[in-house]
């Protein structure tokens, strides 16, 4: 049982749920007669905005996580082509809420984003490294996607926020 997890899972169903009874137009619609779901929109969006949050890319996984772990918390998981179909239907919701969470930070006002981040080689033989100018700049470090060591700096790059907060968008 993770708690910090828990309350996570817990302040989304509630803000998730609350929005969905304040706002019905973000309800999708459902015909008065027929069979309920068993996994109501709010968990559903929950269970997707979590995934979305914690960097889960694949929806196999995610369930069987969630089964593991997220299943105190949810009365009914549904099976991956349920989930998958359930969650391609209410795309507009997901983006709605992820959109509604970032709003709510802190960092939605700040005026840079980082974007990304990536290693600059700078030398490769030891001759180099001692006599080049950025001794007190670069230093060694391993670069996972070329799997090998170097000798070098970090370049960052950065965004505008105003670039990213467009209502269009």
């Amino acid at each position: 049982m993770h708690t910090d997890l828990d309350t996570l899972a817990t302040a989304l169903y509630v803000k998730i749920d609350d929005a969905l009874k304040e706002a019905p137009q973000l309800c999708r619609w459902r015909p008065p007669v027929g069979i309920a779901p068993r996994l109501t929109d709010a968990e559903l969006l929950t269970l997707a905005v979590m995934q979305a949050l914690l960097g889960s890319t694949s929806e196999a996984r995610w369930l069987r996580y969630a089964h593991k772990q997220l299943r105190h918390l949810f009365p009914y998981l549904p099976g991956q082509a349920g989930y998958n179909k359930r969650l391609r239907a209410a795309v507009a919701q997901v983006k709605y809420f992820i959109r509604a969470l970032a709003v709510d930070t802190d960092y939605w006002t700040d005026d840079l984003w980082i974007a990304d981040s990536t290693p600059v080689e700078c030398g490769r033989s030891r001759q180099t490294v001692k006599r080049s100018a950025l001794a007190g700049w670069a230093g060694y470090g391993y670069c996972a996607a070329h799997s090998r060591s170097f000798w070098g700096c970090a370049c960052t790059w950065s965004v505008p926020c105003t670039a990213c907060r467009s209502p269009l968008r």
